[in-house]
């Protein structure tokens, strides 16, 4: 993990319990003298989130109705930091507060990755989503955690676009983000939800991520999505400083690398590990390096 992240070390799950009570009953000694919870069972991962946002992030109010994406927090909070020293490379320190604007794509019920922006960093937050469902809990979460000013939303009108319909004439983004749906057909996340499974040891239906279908599945997969990602953003070269997303298959990577390139853009990966699970972000940027030092000193300045 990187070295900001708070879950560095681990759950101190004496201190979870009383920032969430209801964590309590779901806590046990993990057969090797260490407190756990089961990672396969989906309320004890909820009441985990509940307690990691409200002790560490100051998040009080988080809730999840069933079906939706059920986000791991240390993952999301690495992408996080691993953005803020993006960066940091271009202005020489890190830059905290709500200077820095932040668009976040495909946002979903849990709002996971505004909440934990603003609390780290305080950056302003725009949060685009697809699902009016999604956004209606999204909105209760902001007005709960009173966070009004702080994170907005948009709702994306069409299926078919990113982008567009999102990004207006006046905005300007020092960063975007994106955890794009992974598989391409239902069959293909039912497949992956049933290899889940079994490394769980479960043989249900239900898992501890759950995701409605547009958070799991689009049109030519990860793959397709982080293509039109990147077609579409440079619309708005002159509007965001850097586009990225996660990438979960590294096969995708040199294509994607390739494709913006060869588009003009100037490309960065950064490679992250949580345990035993891997990832990397891919990030874009149009504009060039004097391009992006005047765009620093006359907004982060």
């Amino acid at each position: 993990m990187h070295l900001r992240n708070q879950h560095l070390h681990g759950y101190d799950f004496a201190a979870l319990t009383l920032a969430n009570a209801a964590l309590q009953p779901f806590v046990r000694d993990n057969g090797y003298g260490r407190l756990s919870i089961d990672f396969a069972d989906p309320a004890a991962v909820l009441q985990l989130n509940k307690a990691l946002l409200a002790h560490h992030y100051g998040v009080q109010h988080w809730q999840l109705p069933d079906g939706f994406l059920c986000p791991a927090v240390p993952g999301r909070v690495d992408y996080l930091h691993h953005l803020a020293d993006l960066l940091a490379e271009e202005t020489g320190k890190l830059v905290k507060g709500r200077k820095v604007q932040l668009l976040d794509i495909g946002t979903g019920a849990n709002l996971i990755y505004p909440l934990l922006a603003q609390a780290d960093y305080g950056w302003q937050v725009v949060a685009a989503e697809l699902d009016p469902d999604a956004l209606a809990v999204a909105a209760q979460l902001i007005e709960q955690n009173q966070l009004q000013g702080k994170i907005s939303l948009r709702q994306q009108a069409s299926a078919q676009q990113i982008f567009n319909g999102i990004i207006g004439p006046k905005d300007l983004f020092e960063l975007t983000m994106c955890n794009p749906p992974f598989h391409a057909t239902e069959q293909e996340a039912a497949a992956g939800t049933e290899r889940k499974q079994r490394q769980l040891g479960l043989t249900g239906s239900g898992l501890n991520f759950a995701g409605r279908r547009h958070e799991l599945v689009c049109e030519g997969g990860e793959l397709g999505f982080i293509r039109q990602m990147i077609d579409e953003s440079k619309t708005f070269a002159s509007q965001v400083l850097w586009f990225s997303s996660l990438v979960s298959k590294a096969d995708h990577l040199p294509a994607l690398t390739r494709q913006a390139q060869q588009a003009g853009a100037e490309v960065k990966s950064i490679e992250m590990q949580q345990g035993q699970k891997s990832s990397r972000i891919l990030a874009w940027s149009w504009q060039n390096a004097k391009q992006r030092q005047l765009w620093c000193q006359y907004r982060l300045k």
